[in-house]
């Protein structure tokens, strides 16, 4: 039986893994299944149509799977679904998504959301994703994986944010991120490849230096995207996967993506 404190509020249609842990005062609804290792350590709130993995860990006042702030949400049975091994710091927020969008919010694997991040309806969001204190993510924010948001960053509604790349603190991002990038600023802007991230996934020297070649090329270039990526692509027939999802990624922004500024 899992086991959970006198205190707590927990739904008899819940469904609870034998080894969850729920600590005193928190409050988890009808419609809540936890996975197997996973601990509420206290003042937690679980509800709606919310689908939680294994081995997620839940600080005090973090709220999951609550009603979106959407004034076009008319109760609609949307969904919340969280992976494995994610870690909620104390006030992290997760609302479920609409019918305006895709019904769901999904959050992968293995992510840190600290305290008083929030991740609005129909978000998605990748694996070993880190939003740091105060971050916000608008409805319908598409992240992926092993993306980094630095503290009190803000996303716009729609925009999308690339695999690996890295949010300074405080930027206020507008249009798209383009992977293994780093933005900063109000509006948003890149300042080039994220090297260090770039580094830390173990890219040897010589892919770096290509990537650098090629970021360089589509910030520089006085050439319309389309006929920019085209070029890129010509000069490169035999591209790593890396770089094809980097150009993938902006051939298919519907909000154009940060503009350069330099470092």
């Amino acid at each position: 039986m899992a086991i959970i404190h006198e205190s707590s509020i927990v739904d008899k249609k819940a469904e609870l893994a034998s080894d969850v842990t729920v600590g005193p005062f928190c409050t988890i609804g009808p419609e809540v299944i936890i996975g197997a290792g996973s601990t509420l350590i206290s003042h937690v709130v679980l509800g709606g149509k919310t689908v939680i993995g294994r081995n997620n860990t839940f600080y005090p006042f973090a709220s999951i799977g609550l009603a979106p702030q959407d004034l076009k949400y008319r109760g609609e049975e949307s969904s919340t679904e969280i992976g494995d091994n994610n870690t909620f710091r104390e006030g992290a927020t997760v609302h479920r998504g609409t019918a305006g969008g895709n019904m769901v919010t999904k959050i992968g694997n293995n992510g840190l959301f600290m305290a008083y991040s929030h991740v609005a309806h129909d978000c998605l969001v990748g694996n070993n994703v880190i939003l740091a204190n105060s971050v916000g993510l608008s409805g319908h924010v598409q992240v992926e994986d092993e993306a980094i948001f630095g503290g009190l960053s803000g996303i716009h509604q729609f925009c999308r944010v690339g695999r690996g790349a890295f949010l300074a603190g405080g930027a206020k991002v507008t249009q798209d991120v383009p992977p293994f990038c780093i933005v900063h600023g109000n509006r948003a802007r890149l300042i080039g490849p994220n090297l260090e991230g770039l580094r830390r996934h173990k890219w040897p020297v010589a892919k770096i230096s290509a990537f650098k070649e090629l970021f360089n090329f589509i910030v520089t270039s006085p050439l319309p995207i389309d006929k920019r990526l085209a070029a890129a692509r010509e000069k490169m027939p035999q591209m790593d996967e890396d770089f094809s999802h980097f150009l993938d990624f902006l051939a298919a922004s519907k909000r154009g993506y940060c503009q350069y500024v330099g470092a």
